[in-house]
């Protein structure tokens, strides 16, 4: 065998032994070591690309993935980051992210989803930030969730979920802040959250809630933030915050059709530090409101009932921490002396 031969023969050979680097997707551009990253942002793609085995980021934003299939992504074993944002996905299917054990963010915002089977989520057990805002989801199916040991952030806003039952969040014992703003939530059964115990913020603002849903709130106990606004609600009972009450911090009751509170609404409640209570029909505020640490406090647009028992309020008249203008009083005339300069009568 001549030189050249023999050259090209452990040239030949080196190929079969050394793994071929896949190359970057068609209309798709890759950067990072490696071609870590993948790009495939408003590419026109109808279905999920192969993928280099080492890609970490995989954006496929602005695409069109009508239903995401089983195994679609079984090959991108060491992806951290998936983004399919605005990509007209209608159904998540079982296994639609199987393989996906090492995914920390996952995004699918702005999307068309209604149908999401079950063991969609199977094998994201890393799973940290799952974003599902702005899509057309009516429901939450027991054990959905189950697999995701780890999720941390879970975004549900602007859906329409209806109800949330006992079992919803059933395996997402770590998950800490949850947004189910602008649904179309009617009720919260008792156990509904009785498997998140441990959420820091909790927005429910936009839905439909009636009533404050005091058996399920009951099951929290370590909440700091709680959105209210623009809910029906027109009393909030004794012992509302009761078992998180060392913990809140910030409370949003605006907007709402607030009537009342109930003599013990903040029984228990020791470190709030910002309310916003403007724009409802409100007359009193309990005596046992909690204005030790308060620093914001906004009340405008209510009809005060400016006896006595207001008078706490006068120190947020003259130096931080204050209201915000457009305090009012309805009744009664001339309002307490005490109540603070510049609430002015209704």
């Amino acid at each position: 065998m001549n030189g050249s031969g023999f050259l090209l023969s452990v040239f030949s050979l080196l190929a079969c032994l050394v793994p071929t680097m896949q190359a970057c997707p068609p209309s798709c551009h890759c950067h990072g070591g490696d071609l870590q990253h993948v790009i495939c942002d408003n590419a026109g793609l109808k279905k999920i690309p192969k993928v280099p085995e080492q890609t970490r980021l995989l954006n496929l934003q602005r695409n069109n993935f009508p239903v995401l299939p089983p195994n679609g992504f079984r090959d991108m074993k060491k992806l951290v980051s998936l983004h399919l944002q605005s990509s007209r996905i209608k159904e998540i299917s079982t296994g639609a992210f199987r393989g996906l054990k090492s995914l920390v963010y996952l995004y699918l915002t702005d999307n068309q989803i209604s149908v999401i089977k079950p063991g969609a989520f199977n094998d994201l057990s890393d799973l940290t930030y799952l974003y599902l805002d702005k899509n057309k989801i009516p429901d939450l199916s027991k054990g959905l969730l189950s697999p995701l040991v780890n999720l941390f952030i879970l975004h549900l806003g602007s859906n329409k979920i209806r109800e949330l039952k006992p079992g919803v969040f059933s395996g997402a014992k770590d998950l800490r802040w949850l947004f189910l703003s602008d649904n179309s939530l009617t009720s919260l059964q008792p156990g509904a959250m009785e498997d998140v115990e441990n959420l820091a913020v909790l927005h429910l603002d936009k839905n439909q809630l009636s009533s404050y849903p005091v058996n399920a709130m009951s099951k929290l106990r370590v909440l700091e933030e709680l959105k209210l606004s623009h809910n029906p609600i027109e009393v909030i009972p004794d012992n509302a915050f009761q078992s998180f009450g060392r913990y809140l911090q910030t409370l949003h009751l605006d907007n709402m059709k607030l009537k009342k509170f109930a003599d013990n609404a903040f029984a228990g409640v020791t470190v709030l530090k910002t309310a916003h209570l403007d724009n409802n029909r409100l007359t009193q505020l309990p005596r046992n409101f909690p204005f030790d640490k308060m620093e914001t406090l906004t009340i405008s647009r209510n009809p005060w009932h400016c006896n006595c028992q207001l008078a706490p309020l006068h120190k947020y008249g003259t130096a931080p921490p204050q209201a915000v203008p457009g305090r009012c009083c309805r009744t009664p005339s001339p309002p307490c002396p005490l109540i603070f300069v510049g609430f002015a009568p209704f």
